[in-house]
């Protein structure tokens, strides 16, 4: 099946969205200043982080589908580092992180969280996320535990709420380019965990 929306939650479980067929998101001159301004009155309007993602994963869609723009803003690959970004926005004030990433083949993320939202596409490439919880107990507040995992195709899309960790790993020959964007990150709550030692450290 494709493009599938998934939503990660800090319980580690990555549930299956509702997903509006193409036709119905199609919209003429659709272009990124559009998109920007509808995610920040959507953002604007919002009660709580639960009633604005399914809103902000529409939008989502809808400029994946209309933006041949997007498409052409692919990182320059990066050997040595195994990821590149390109930051798409930057303005002073404005509270998203809004950028293309591309990660190389054999590459595999930290686990992490991210301190807010997010929400990732996939324009090309596979990438294996692997799903972890928090299960603290009296003698380790960042102790974790493996849930699952989901293998995103071209198209699909995942949502993750500001307690969910994931790990990323990039499966096949050909690297992932994916479009990302963040809400205001919590720096103070942004994590990267070993399940070994059980620790985390500032991400």
């Amino acid at each position: 099946m494709k493009n599938r929306d998934w939503l990660l939650t800090g319980e580690g479980q990555c549930k299956p969205c509702e997903t509006v067929n193409e036709w119905k998101l199609l919209r003429e001159n659709y272009r990124f200043y559009r998109f920007l301004t509808e995610l920040e009155d959507t953002l604007k309007d919002a009660i709580d982080e639960a009633s604005c993602l399914p809103k902000i994963r529409l939008l989502v869609r809808q400029f994946m589908t209309n933006s041949y723009w997007l498409q052409t803003q692919e990182p320059e690959p990066c050997e040595k580092r195994g990821i590149s970004v390109i930051l798409l926005y930057d303005e002073l004030g404005f509270p998203l992180t809004v950028q293309t990433v591309k990660f190389m083949p054999g590459s595999i993320s930290t686990i992490h969280n991210h301190g807010t939202w997010g929400i990732i596409a996939v324009l090309k490439g596979q990438e294996k996320n692997t799903f972890w919880k928090r299960t603290p107990d009296s003698e380790n507040q960042y102790k974790i535990e493996r849930v699952g995992e989901q293998i995103l195709q071209p198209g699909d899309l995942i949502s993750l709420t500001s307690d969910a960790i994931h790990s990323v790993e990039v499966v096949g020959d050909e690297p992932t380019f994916t479009f990302n964007i963040y809400g205001e990150t919590k720096s103070s709550e942004r994590f990267e965990f070993d399940p070994v030692a059980q620790t985390a450290k500032k991400f």
